[in-house]
């Protein structure tokens, strides 16, 4: 499959790292064609990586992960072009932050939701929000938290979502711990759930963990 990884921060490269492992072609994207970054995650995987600008990843890409901070998420998918999201799935990894005297916290809420933000901006791509309720690190090895844990998807394409629970299981999530919340709307409580995440995160920063749905 070839994979568009918009982004060169640590999330985008962590995945994109997985999915090369796994066999796909995976383009990384920036905002500048010289970006170092990009450059040097390529150079790491010389078989089946490569860098381009925004457009060139998301112009090469069946899929589409966005990866950049939430805060740059539209712009840079605008960067990527809206004739280059069409009818493709669009993963929304994001959350919208801020950052007080250092300290991050979460700006999401009930009118402020960043896939629904996306989808408004653009209507032909099938944006799926997920895997933004954890540290990279468990995205691409869910193994690295014991027991059963969870993964969401919001969308309101029903093939896209399937698209993205392959890819979820070949990460290593099983079926049962991937929930699919039901539509795009739901979003707004997996994005709200970054401020509990990052009150989490300084007690159990040394190690990883996640949610999980018991029953």
């Amino acid at each position: 499959m070839k994979i568009a990884m918009l982004g060169t921060g640590i999330v985008g490269e962590m995945l994109g790292s997985k999915l090369v492992e796994l066999g796909h072609d995976v383009t990384m994207g920036g905002r500048e064609v010289t970006n170092s970054k990009g450059q040097d995650w390529a150079a790491k995987h010389p078989r089946g990586a490569s860098y381009g600008t925004f457009a060139q990843s998301a112009a090469f890409g069946d899929v589409i992960f966005c990866c950049t901070k939430g805060e740059h998420a539209v712009d840079a998918l605008a960067a990527a072009g809206a004739d280059n999201l069409e009818g493709k799935l669009v993963v929304d990894v994001g959350n919208l932050l801020a950052f007080t005297d250092g300290m991050p916290k979460s700006l999401a809420s009930a009118d402020n939701c960043l896939a629904e933000q996306i989808q408004a901006a653009f209507p032909k791509a099938h944006v799926v929000k997920s895997l933004n309720t954890m540290s990279s690190y468990v995205m691409v090895k869910p193994s690295l938290v014991p027991g059963n844990h969870n993964v969401f998807m919001s969308g309101d394409n029903a093939d896209a979502k399937a698209q993205l629970r392959d890819i979820l299981q070949s990460f290593g999530w099983e079926e049962p711990n991937i929930i699919d919340l039901g539509g795009l709307h739901t979003a707004r409580g997996v994005e709200m759930f970054m401020q509990l995440w990052l009150s989490l995160w300084p007690v159990y920063r040394n190690e990883p963990f996640n949610i999980g749905v018991f029953r």
